[in-house]
């Protein structure tokens, strides 16, 4: 199906009202795709909707751990969680057949 003068005029008509490109699609007998499509294709875009309502932004208090809450006395010191990875040794070839044959000796 192509597009005549008469639906793009509609498609135009249709768009600057404020109808979604679904509606129009419905209405004119193309797929919605077809419809945003041939809209991106005219240029046609719409303007930003201001917003409705001036939506309130609150901070968040910071969530205490359980075990604090409980404990009677104020903690002193919190401690980090952060897990402290080790670097494994590095060993020579040298050094890896002498460990390699000494465990072949102590199980043989």
């Amino acid at each position: 199906m192509s597009w005549d003068a008469e639906d793009v005029a509609l498609l135009k008509k249709l768009w600057a009202v404020g109808q979604s490109a679904a509606q129009i699609a419905r209405r004119l007998g193309y797929s919605r795709n077809a419809v945003c499509a041939k809209q991106i294709r005219l240029g046609l875009k719409r303007g930003h909707k201001p917003p409705t309502a001036k939506p309130k932004i609150v901070s968040v208090p910071k969530r205490r751990p359980a075990l604090l809450a409980v404990c009677a006395r104020p903690v002193a010191k919190i401690v980090s969680r952060k897990t402290v990875v080790k670097q494994p040794k590095e060993f020579t070839k040298r050094q890896l057949y002498a460990m390699l044959a000494e465990a072949v000796r102590n199980t043989g």
